[in-house]
């Protein structure tokens, strides 16, 4: 059963994210999180893991991302 939670929670955090993006919503994984935790605890937890997960590597692949682009600025530069 663990392993059908945890993959509707990251369907549900990808699709939050990306509709959060969108909308620009900062909140919108915040109250889906506090939305589920009224009715299932173990849903809430499983979702906002996957949703910080999720958004902690999108965060660390923009840094990858801005790092590589700085670097081939300079050496354009050059």
């Amino acid at each position: 059963m663990s392993a059908i939670i945890d993959k509707l929670a990251d369907d549900l955090a990808k699709d939050a994210i990306e509709a959060a993006t969108a909308l620009g919503d900062e909140e919108l994984v915040v109250d889906i999180g506090n939305q589920l935790a009224s009715s299932s605890t173990t849903a809430e937890e499983a979702f906002m893991t996957a949703a910080r997960v999720r958004m902690a590597l999108i965060r660390g692949r923009q840094m990858l991302n801005d790092r590589i682009n700085a670097a081939a600025a300079k050496l354009d530069k050059e």
